[in-house]
Parts: structure tokens; sequence; C-alpha cells
């Protein structure tokens, strides 16, 4: 039963980026790789081979600090903490500032169509090289950490064949080998987790979308183009983590992915996207001022569509805690939106960081537990038949007691922007936060169905 959920006047939040960026420090670098050496400890891995090319190269950039540009790239860490980066051409020259302290060995194989790839080495000896030997434990990352109920998942590989094949002919009939993903990523996953300085270099990202999504809602209005719109969402020359989507009308136009010069419509469905390292803004509704203005049929769109998610959207903030399990937030989101009404198909939140998605503990029959210092985007994505979608996926964090007292210590400017927003979800929008919920961005929980409005947004009711 949905409470008392209202459209009306509503203060948007303050922009709030700080506009500057907060590097990693070198002893945040120094604990991710003890996170990994632990692990591999425990699950008796003599080599994890980790690989990286520009779109999956989130858990080699986790302890190198990078992402190799254009090529292909390993890192190959042994138990006993020795390291080697085998690098194409052009990135052969990023070992000496990595963040791990790394042996470079030049792999021209990795390189682009037609450079130099005259290489006297053949790619088992690069390997051989890199310290990967018969009669070892080897595990391979790459970024899926596989779930199949039907599938071996420890030998399916999101690796190229001809690195895997290799590695499996180095290791003998006397090795393993098998995927390791599920080091980084999943229950257990070392990156699931952040610390403070994880948590202020990621809310940078977060806030900057989150900022450009508040401008890009304000200059909305028909004429506009889905170019301008675009050109405002994407910022600061920072590396975008998904698309950027700034559309109006009917989407994939002849598979078209990116704005165009179409012109925003009365009438017109509207979807926004942007994500940066550390977070994603995404909204969506219509570009109208009033419902009647809505198409004849769906003018009870709010009721229909908006109010329920909005009351799910409620649900995840007011309930998500430390210590739960992921099944206990799923059921309540199932309970608040059910998937056979509004047909949500995937996980109703997920982990975020250098990537959008990086794994999800909130799923059916989920005993993975949620917890402190875990980075989440409130994802739900309703599709109710001949209604557009609504959408307000902005980006919080998790923490305990003990986490948010090391914050207000260490980084007490971050502090007082996640105050602040948690004061305006509350008092202007209604939502009782729960205590462990820290607002990475101002826009959270900001709804505006009806984007032509600049003045209504979504509320609980007040009475």
């Amino acid at each position: 039963m949905l409470r008392d959920i209202e459209y009306r006047q509503v203060p948007a939040p303050c922009a709030d980026c700080s506009q500057v960026p907060v590097m990693l420090t070198d002893g945040t670098m120094e604990e991710r790789l003890q996170k990994v050496l632990s692990r591999m400890e425990e699950e008796r891995i003599d080599t994890l081979v980790v690989y990286a090319d520009l779109e999956h190269g989130n858990n080699f950039e986790y302890l190198t600090g990078f992402l190799p540009r254009f090529e292909e790239a390993l890192l190959v860490l042994h138990a006993d903490g020795q390291a080697f980066m085998v690098m194409g051409n052009e990135n052969l020259n990023k070992v000496p500032s990595a963040r791990i302290k790394a042996t470079a060995i030049h792999a021209p194989y990795f390189s682009l169509p037609n450079q130099p790839m005259a290489c006297e080495k053949g790619f088992v000896e690069i390997l051989k090289e890199a310290g990967i030997g018969s009669g070892a434990r080897i595990g391979i990352a790459g970024w899926k950490n596989f779930t199949s109920p039907y599938e071996d998942n420890a030998q399916l590989f999101d690796v190229p064949s001809y690195i895997v094949d290799r590695i499996r002919q180095l290791a003998g009939e006397d090795g393993t080998v098998f995927n390791a993903t599920y080091l980084f990523i999943g229950e257990k996953g070392v990156r699931c987790r952040n610390n403070v300085n994880e948590i202020e270099h990621y809310e940078f990202g977060a806030a900057l979308a989150s900022d450009r999504m508040l401008a890009a809602m304000d200059r909305l209005d028909v004429g506009v183009s889905e170019l301008e719109l675009g050109g405002l969402l994407n910022a600061c020359g920072q590396k975008n983590s998904v698309v950027t989507i700034a559309a109006a009308g009917k989407r994939f136009v002849k598979a078209n992915l990116y704005p165009t010069d179409h012109k925003v419509e009365l009438g017109e469905p509207i979807s926004l996207t942007v994500g940066y390292k550390g977070g994603l803004s995404s909204r969506a509704g219509y570009a109208v001022e009033r419902p009647d203005q809505l198409p004849e049929g769906i003018r009870d769109y709010v009721d229909v569509v908006v109010k329920p998610y909005f009351d799910a959207y409620t649900v995840w903030l007011e309930h998500a805690h430390c210590g739960m399990k992921g099944d206990e937030l799923y059921q309540l989101i199932e309970a608040a939106l059910p998937k056979a009404d509004y047909h949500w198909s995937l996980c109703p939140g997920h982990l975020t960081a250098d990537e959008e998605w990086m794994s999800s503990p909130i799923y059916g029959g989920s005993r993975e537990v949620l917890e402190s210092g875990m980075l989440f985007q409130i994802d739900i994505i309703p599709s109710v038949q001949g209604y557009g979608g609504t959408s307000a996926e902005s980006t919080v964090a998790l923490a305990d007691s003990a986490l948010q007292q090391e914050i207000r210590q260490q980084a007490p400017a971050l502090w007082e922007r996640i105050q602040a927003r948690r004061e305006y979800i509350q008092s202007q929008l209604g939502i009782l936060l729960h205590p462990d919920i820290l607002p990475l961005c101002s826009t959270v929980a900001y709804l505006r169905p009806l984007l032509l409005d600049k003045e209504k947004a979504m509320a609980i009711g007040r009475g």
C-alpha cells in the first residue's frame, strides 16, 4: 500500500561538487595490494593474472592506478608480492608511473593492428618472463564474475583465448587455471568496500554527475537539442563510465545511441544519463509542464508509474543498512514495487566504483551482506506498458558509526556535504533516511517527472 506520496512544490537541491578531484594515496594503494595478496593466500593462489583493456580494466586499475589506453595489458602478481606488467607498445612507458612496483615486459602482441610486432619472442616466452610456470595454481581475473547455475563458472573466462590458452599451456597437467575475478568483486571481493580516501575519491565523480544532471534538467525545454543537453552532461574532461544519454522521443532510431540535433518537442519522453568514476545520475520523465500535456491515455503517468517507483525508492533509503542480507532488501523492493506489475528485471541496486556497475549483493535469495564502505547506485527500472519510464538513479554509501567517525575526522568537508544532503532529503523530501545512508551527491531522491515544471518534484506527504 502506497504511503502518502505527493507531487508538489519542492526547492531544488544545490549543486555541490567540490570541483577538486581527490587522488588515491600511497597508503590506500598499498592497502589494496595487501588485501589482494591476503585473499590470494586464503585461496592458495600462486599467481594471479589480471587482464585489462580500456573497457574492461578496472580490476587492473585497482592495483596499477590506470587503464591501458588503446591496448590490452596484464598484471601478473605472485604470492610473494613480486609483480610484472606485460604491456603493448604505447603503454610500456606507463609502468614506471604505476601505483604498484612492477617489472615491465614488452608484449607487442597487445598493440594496435599494423603497429610494429617484430618480436623475437613468442607469447609463451613473454609469459614465462612474467614467472608463469608449470604446476602452479593460477587465477585469471578479467572483469566478470560468472554466477551461472548451469556452468562451471571457474572455467568461464572473459579474457581473450590466446591469453588463456597459453597460460594453460604453461601451467601444464599439474597446474590449475581458473577464473579468479571473485577476488575483486562479488561476495568477499576486495573492491566492494572502501576506506575514507576511496570514498572521497569516488564522491567527486558522483557529485559531478549529479551537478551536470541538474544543469541539464534546468536547461531542458521545448526546442532545446539533444546535443546541447549532452554537452551540459559531459564536463571537466572526465572519462564517462557509460554512454551519455540525452534522448527526446523515440530512442535507438537506426540503432543510434548518442545525442543528435533533434530538438525536444512537447509531450516527448525524455531520458538523461551521465556517469563518471564513482557514480552515475539518471533521470527519465516527460517534456511537459502539466499532466494534461501528456499524450492521451497516459495522463495518469504520475499516479500509475512515478508514485509506486518513488515509494520503492524511499523504501530503499529508509531500510538499507549495514549487516542486512541482500535478499532482505530485494524482498522489500519486491513488496513495494511487484515485479509482476512493474516488470523490473535487474538488481534493484548495485555496487559502483571505477566502473558504473561493478557487481551487486542485492538479488533474489542473496545471502551476501551489505557492508560498511559499500557504494551503491539505487538502480530500479520499472517498465509499464504504454508509459514512459521514470528514474532518479543516484549514488549513496553505506557506513557504520565507526566509518562515519573516520569520515568526520579525516574528511570534514566531505562530511559537511553529506550532512547537508541528508538534511535536504529529510526536511524537503520527507524521507526518513536510515542512519547508515550517506548521500554522495545532492540529487539523491530528487525526481521531477514532468520535466518542464522546474518547481515541483516527488516527496513524501506532510500530513
